[in-house]
């Protein structure tokens, strides 16, 4: 690779994104933090409970394996002493201890906006957009098949929130781009209309790659830079039961070879794709994603990689997902202490099953959301816009998610745990006396403008005041603010010689073909 890079003498930062908002904006948002969970986690199990899975993983690895259908991470394992036999490799324990020893328990990535690096591990909680739903769905137009002008909306709502703080995968899938060069229109997008951490696809080696040189090109980078520090990530899952297949493998290998994060996340479903008892499929999703972590350590000691949990219950009457129910809390919770165990980052998702923004939609995505704050989760995918157990994206589910991020940030908030003689207040209250109030006190006044974050969708009036509003249902209001805030979008800056140099390389990898569609 040629580290010399004539257009990289500027880099491609800028502001730092939508700060608070007032007057004719389309809300009054927080401004962009990393919130830090300060909570001691939720510990399920006890210590014996722990040891048990862990103990049940390492039996699984070493005495069923793991099916890789990668010849070269095949031979990878196979250098390593692993028992290969066919596509199935089994590990030691000693062997998947040491690698996962290598690992570390925090990185920090990097975009073209170093103001919006983000810290994976260390006790901060991460949102990002929702990811890879085939449709979309939103009042006005209903439920359709995803394309490319819906994409871009929600590129736009993934940059424009600072609760969001990374672009996952394509928040919906543009069928109407051919497949072959959709990775590169849909990056270009995500490159140019945010300046947050971006996600690649593991499918095959030319996305990959392609995805990697357009990171390095918006962030006005030489290969070097590039390779010398986390930059971008990519999400790989298994094929559970107890399979690693070969694009996710590709695309991962080439990742941890240049320094860049793989997030290991098994789909395991109990009763169905995984044992139904809730330790046996914790357990499995734990093998499956250890086996994965082995083989980049190996390639890559140190690489930075996290552990995902994504593991469920189903409907046994439909077989279909469910989501937000107890069993995924504890799942997931359970996951995040395994997590600790391993001294792993870890991710899990903001989830539900329900099919339009609706009470069931946010009593699960709530229920999801407060697991990853139990959990210790570090990186929570789908934080924002997920319906129909991630068949449907939406623009209103995506606005009154948000609102719950906000939540959750606020009750992060360092001042509302202050204990000092100004917090405790024993001078407001002499002040105010019996049967007062602290309303119009100066402690009162002057910590107005601190107090609240100023919420978006929440209508604390009453009843007879709603309804001489308009009486308009949550939903509603959400669908008025997403379209202000399209109207109002401003895509980040980007220098010129850099958005020449990145709409010249996807007109070039256009020219050659792409990628390939079959693997």
């Amino acid at each position: 690779m040629n580290d010399i890079a004539p257009n990289r003498r500027r880099r491609a930062g800028g502001r730092s994104g939508h700060t608070a908002r007032s007057g004719g904006h389309a809300i009054e948002q927080m401004p962009w933090r990393l919130p830090r969970n300060t909570d001691r986690p939720i510990e399920p199990l006890p210590e014996e409970g722990v040891r048990a899975i862990h103990d049940g993983a390492m039996r699984v690895l070493a005495e069923i394996g793991i099916e890789f259908l990668n010849d070269e991470a095949i031979g990878h394992l196979r250098a390593a002493g692993c028992k290969v036999e066919g596509q199935t490799v089994r590990f030691e324990r000693a062997f998947v201890e040491e690698m996962v020893a290598r690992a570390p328990a925090s990185f920090t990535l990097t975009p073209r906006n170093p103001d919006r690096a983000i810290t994976l591990g260390g006790g901060y909680i991460l949102f990002g957009n929702v990811s890879s739903p085939p449709n979309a769905w939103d009042l006005e137009r209903g439920k359709r098949p995803g394309d490319f002008e819906t994409y871009r909306e929600f590129i736009k709502l993934t940059q424009y929130f600072n609760c969001i703080h990374f672009a996952g995968g394509y928040p919906v899938e543009p069928i109407d781009i051919h497949a072959g060069v959709r990775h590169l229109d849909c990056l270009h997008e995500k490159l140019t209309l945010t300046d947050k951490v971006v996600h690649a696809y593991s499918l095959g080696p030319e996305r990959v790659e392609d995805v990697m040189e357009m990171v390095r090109i918006a962030g006005g980078l030489t290969h070097a830079e590039f390779d010398a520090s986390p930059r971008m990530y990519t999400n790989i899952n298994s094929v559970s039961p107890l399979k690693h297949d070969w694009p996710m493998l590709d695309g991962a290998m080439r990742l941890a070879r240049r320094g860049q994060p793989v997030v290991v996340t098994p789909f395991t479903l109990a009763g169905a794709m995984a044992p139904v008892t809730l330790s046996g499929a914790v357990m499995l999703s734990l093998a499956e994603a250890l086996a994965a972590i082995a083989l980049l350590q190996w390639i890559a000691p140190g690489c930075p990689v996290a552990i995902g949990t994504f593991t469920s219950n189903v409907d046994m009457k439909s077989g279909a997902p469910a989501f937000g129910t107890p069993e995924y809390m504890r799942a997931t919770q359970i996951t995040g202490q395994m997590a600790r165990f391993y001294g792993l980052p870890l991710r899990s998702s903001g989830v539900c099953a329900a099919n339009v923004p609706d009470g069931q939609a946010m009593w699960e995505t709530m229920n999801s959301l407060w697991a990853a704050v139990q959990s210790g989760t570090n990186m929570v995918y789908h934080a924002a816009g997920w319906l129909e157990g991630g068949l449907i994206a939406s623009p209103e589910k995506f606005v009154m998610d948000c609102e719950v991020l906000q939540q959750i940030q606020r009750y992060f908030e360092p001042a509302l745990l202050g204990t000092t003689e100004a917090d405790l207040a024993i001078d407001a209250i002499a002040e105010v006396g019996a049967g007062g109030h602290f309303f119009g006190c100066q402690h009162t006044q002057d910590r107005y403008q601190t107090a609240f974050y100023g919420p978006f969708l929440s209508d604390w009036r009453n009843y007879e005041a709603w309804q001489a509003a308009g009486g308009v249902w949550t939903a509603e209001r959400a669908h008025g603010i997403y379209k202000k805030i399209l109207a109002e979008f401003e895509p980040p800056p980007m220098d010129e010689a850099i958005r020449e140099e990145l709409a010249d390389f996807v007109a070039r990898r256009k020219a050659e073909g792409g990628a390939p569609t079959d693997f």
